[in-house]
């Protein structure tokens, strides 16, 4: 609906023209739709709402919609308040026009101090002139000072009865929680593209204009989930194409690369074609394309192909042109997740780096290059079997590779013995214990962690029986600590235990036996022939931490040894 205040003779912006006039307009916001109009139907009203989301999604659209609605008195002069207001009255056209003396808004952005909300506020306490209800939209209220603040609290612990609060930001995180927990919130949801394209075809419609599909998608695209930069850039779009909307203006337009040449550009980057993708990036630039925005539509492409090599019914959505789902399609077919996952990764990376570059297209040059090398990396597991063709460990000593092999990453671990038992306190089978590790095993099952430690570190084990145990203590173990484990060993076994104990120099720890252990499997692992080819490959390559050890009947195949996953496993440094 156009706004009926304007002069016939004079343009009115599309996001002026068809802003929302009552609730059927408002797109994309079911959930505050119904809760409003349950509300007023109801008389169930509050004092005070507050309306976040991102810009142009529709908040102070919102909240003169809802002060018309609580406002209006019908064609008649005879209405209530309803979800339905006539646009006709008095009091609907003034408040679409802003011009009405009872509703008032205030943009805490320019004006953030005390003295501008106590001046609102002082009229708070009189009564509405024209209007049933005295109104208050107060836009980006985070922007208020503390002291502003504060003075709004007090009025919004007892407001009167006739004034009602709007509040609207796009950072609710930054409104004190004493604000919100006396609002009534509603969170407006980004527009999502089907939205979009029908409110662009309701608008082209209504002005009889001419658009290409695809460059409606790319302007829906753009506008990220907000309908007045949606509206704006359809704007633009009529304006740059002489009154319609065409794909290549559209393009030029938001600076994006022709998709043909992205999906190009992507497929080069995937292949390690480094001389085409720089060619290709060239001529995108040349062409008046932004190196951010490439790179951005390269990100949005990687996401496409991995969540269709993941969902392969993702490209039926409607959003996605018949270019887009065949190549896709492709792709999805010949890139692995561990390549998109690692150009992702880079790519993200790269955008930070963009921004704080002298000359964007050059860093956007340098990252592309990065990539392009690094997808065709060969991956842990190719690494291994072409190691083992080459130095033809496979024939020589096959033994060696499951004993041998193991997984590496940046924390340890050695695998408890399990214990089958659990404790009596459950009312189940005692438990028995031989050694210190099984005790160990069955404390760190129920979560005796301080204890664990205690065990680990601060004592040294003579002798360990069921029933039994003698052993050296720390002048750090006090005797709370010796009580809990015999409270814990006769719970957990059913029957009460000896315990000796001295203070002395300790043999050895748990601790250090599990060091010791891993050590000596770091150095067997060392000596393997295997091993021994993949560090020559890799010169200062070094194995950080042992995580397991393969058994020898183990009939997990190479791949599943040296996983993806392990990518970052090795340190590479280079001399």
């Amino acid at each position: 609906m156009a706004e009926s205040e304007e002069n016939n003779n004079q343009y009115v912006i599309l996001a002026r023209k068809y802003r929302p006039q009552n609730f059927e307009d408002l797109l994309g916001q079911d959930a505050l739709v119904q809760t409003l109009t349950n509300a007023i139907q109801n008389n169930r009203l509050h004092h005070a709402y507050i309306l976040t989301g991102i810009r142009g999604v529709g908040k102070t659209s919102t909240a003169r919609i809802i002060a018309k609605a609580l406002n209006c008195i019908g064609p008649d002069g005879k209405g209530g308040p309803t979800v339905h207001p006539c646009g006709e009255c008095e009091n609907c056209r003034a408040i679409t026009a802003g011009r009405h003396i009872d509703v008032m808004e205030l943009d805490a952005a320019s004006r953030t101090g005390v003295d501008d909300i106590r001046e609102i506020l002082d009229g708070v306490r009189y009564k509405p002139t024209n209007a049933r209800y005295k109104i208050y939209i107060i836009d980006e209220v985070h922007m208020l000072s503390k002291n502003a603040f504060n003075a709004l609290l007090k009025t919004l612990e007892e407001p009167p009865s006739h004034v009602i609060f709007i509040f609207a930001t796009t950072e609710i995180r930054k409104v004190p929680v004493t604000i919100l927990s006396r609002c009534q919130r509603f969170d407006l949801q980004r527009l999502t593209i089907e939205e979009l394209m029908k409110m662009y075809h309701k608008i082209i419609s209504a002005e009889n204009i001419q658009a290409d599909d695809e460059a409606l998608q790319l302007l829906a695209k753009a506008a990220d989930g907000s309908a007045r930069d949606a509206t704006s850039l359809l704007d633009q779009a009529i304006s740059l194409g002489l009154g319609n909307v065409k794909v290549d203006v559209v393009k030029n337009m938001i600076g994006l690369a022709d998709r043909s040449q992205t999906f190009e550009l992507f497929e080069a980057l995937t292949s390690g074609k480094v001389d085409t993708v720089l060619s290709l990036l060239e001529n995108s630039y040349k062409n008046g394309a932004n190196p951010t925005l490439i790179l951005q539509d390269l990100i949005n492409v990687t996401h496409l192909v991995a969540k269709t090599r993941i969902i392969p019914n993702s490209i039926d959505d409607s959003s996605l042109s018949e270019e887009e789902r065949n190549f896709a399609k492709k792709m999805s077919v010949t890139v692995s997740i561990a390549v998109l996952s690692k150009i992702w990764q880079m790519m993200i990376k790269g955008l930070n780096e963009m921004q704080m570059a002298p000359v964007q297209v050059d860093a956007l040059e340098m990252i592309l290059i990065r990539i392009a090398y690094a997808a065709n990396l060969p991956t842990p597991a190719e690494i291994l079997n072409d190691v083992k063709k080459n130095s033809n460990l496979a024939a020589s000593a096959p033994h060696l590779l499951p004993s041998a092999a193991a997984q590496v990453a940046s924390t340890s671990a050695v695998k408890p013995i399990e214990v089958q038992s659990s404790s009596t306190e459950g009312g189940s089978k005692p438990n028995t214990f031989f050694s210190p590790e099984e005790l160990i095993s069955y404390l760190e099952s129920t979560r005796r962690l301080l204890i664990v430690y205690s065990l680990k570190s601060d004592v040294s084990f003579d002798a360990f029986e069921d029933g039994y145990i003698k052993m050296a203590i720390t002048d750090k173990i006090s005797p709370d600590f010796i009580m809990n484990l015999h409270k814990i060993l006769e719970t957990a076994t059913g029957k009460p235990w000896k315990i000796d104990t001295y203070r002395g120099a300790l043999k050895q720890t748990l601790f250090q036996k599990e060091n010791a252990k891993l050590e000596e499997e770091r150095r067997d692992i060392m000596e393997s022939p295997l091993v021994k080819a993949i560090m020559a490959e890799f010169k200062g390559a070094k194995i950080e931490t042992i995580i397991r050890k393969v058994a020898e009947d183990d009939s997990q195949d190479d791949e599943s040894i040296f996983t993806s996953e392990n990518d970052n496993n090795f340190n590479y440094d280079e001399e």
